[in-house]
């Protein structure tokens, strides 16, 4: 099932009962609505927990397929992201580089379907007002970019796909216990001239040994689930409350883009199972105490493991400049945004001349 390693998006499209057009997902609420009529349909989902599935059969391929679906994939020959296409779609561009889709060229592919979502929590027209104050806001800009945030079209929200991994953790460790304690050490120095004797206070370390066990519950390891290595998504916005979590509904994703996961599950959870060696490291260290901790073996072990697919929301802006393509993105849930920019080399340098003649007045006026 997970053979593939093409990034793949979707875009979830339902018709409106009276007019025909797009119903959108309303962030924030339970419901999606009609732009043009105002229709609106409430969607129910389950509130008895998330779709937690256990990992092991998955691993063995034995379960890969329960709780999965096919879905239609299109390739963007320009950058290369692959997109979902809908029978009802008529035009299609890439969310990541904004170029056209070729409908004939889809193709179906599998996947696990998510167990968990957290939705948007504001819509299109908050985040083009935080890209373009944020933009507004960036020194040296070049004017045109600046002109191309005027068009909200060039704003798309993406739902990211994670794994989270939870395990029962044991582990049996042996180390050394440090506990400070300081000494008086004489020094000789230089004063006005003179050789004198002081003495200053520097620390010591007592190490003993130390061994013991440990064990607990890691809740919801995160692995990011998709390659991104021409749109990487920044670190400053990958920061999800996922108490927030709602059971997955296809109804959160009406209106917006969903990309498919590309990191096989067997590999997130060869991610996972590091996150809980380091976990255990930082539990062994905690339970050894004193003031620092040597950990020379930790005998570590996961049972119970389950995994759950989810989605969570970014919004991103794709601009060219000089033939070079810049990303923007916003965490869907806090509004954090960050991305990468271009500089504009004659404000640059018009800059350098307005502070090279104000150094000059100085020292010109110094001089007098």
């Amino acid at each position: 099932m997970e053979q593939k390693e093409k990034k793949a998006v979707s875009e979830h499209k339902k018709s409106c009962t009276n007019c025909g057009a797009e119903l959108k997902y309303k962030p924030g609420t339970k419901h999606i609505t009609c732009e043009y009529c105002g229709h609106h349909e409430e969607f129910t989902h389950a509130t008895d927990g998330f779709q937690e599935l256990e990992l092991k059969p998955y691993l063995q391929e034995m379960g890969s397929q329960s709780h999965s679906e096919k879905i239609m994939m299109l390739h963007c020959k320009n950058c290369g992201a692959n997109q979902h296409i809908e029978e009802n779609y008529k035009s299609l561009h890439c969310v990541y580089c904004t170029m056209p889709l070729i409908i004939e060229d889809a193709y179906k592919e599998d996947w696990i379907l998510p167990g968990a979502i957290l939705p948007f929590q504001f819509d299109q027209k908050k985040s083009h007002q935080i890209f373009s104050k944020w933009v507004k806001g960036l020194w040296f800009a070049p004017n045109n970019l600046k002109k191309a945030t005027l068009d909200p079209q060039n704003t798309k929200g993406l739902y990211l796909p994670y794994w989270t991994f939870d395990a029962q953790l044991y582990a049996n460790y042996r180390g050394e216990r440090g506990d400070y304690y300081y000494v008086n050490v004489p020094y000789t120095t230089t004063v006005n001239g003179k050789q004198v004797s002081k003495t200053r206070r520097e620390r010591r370390t007592r190490w003993s040994s130390a061994s013991g066990n440990i064990n607990g519950f890691v809740d919801d390891t995160l692995i990011k689930a998709s390659h991104q290595n021409k749109n990487p998504i920044p670190r400053k916005i990958s920061n999800w409350n996922l108490n927030s979590l709602e059971s997955f509904n296809t109804g959160f994703l009406a209106g917006f883009v969903t990309e498919k996961y590309t990191i096989p599950l067997k590999d997130g959870h060869l991610s996972s199972t590091k996150e809980a060696e380091r976990i255990a490291d930082t539990w062994a260290r905690q339970d050894i105490g004193g003031d620092t901790q040597r950990v020379h073996h930790i005998d570590m072990s996961l049972s119970q493991e389950t995994f759950k697919h989810i989605l969570l929301p970014v919004y991103i802006s794709a601009y060219r400049f000089n033939g070079k393509k810049y990303n923007f993105f916003i965490n869907g849930q806090t509004g954090a945004i960050s991305g990468n920019r271009p500089y504009s080399f004659w404000k640059i340098f018009f800059f350098v001349l307005f502070i090279a003649a104000i150094i000059g007045a100085i020292i010109w006026f110094s001089e007098k």
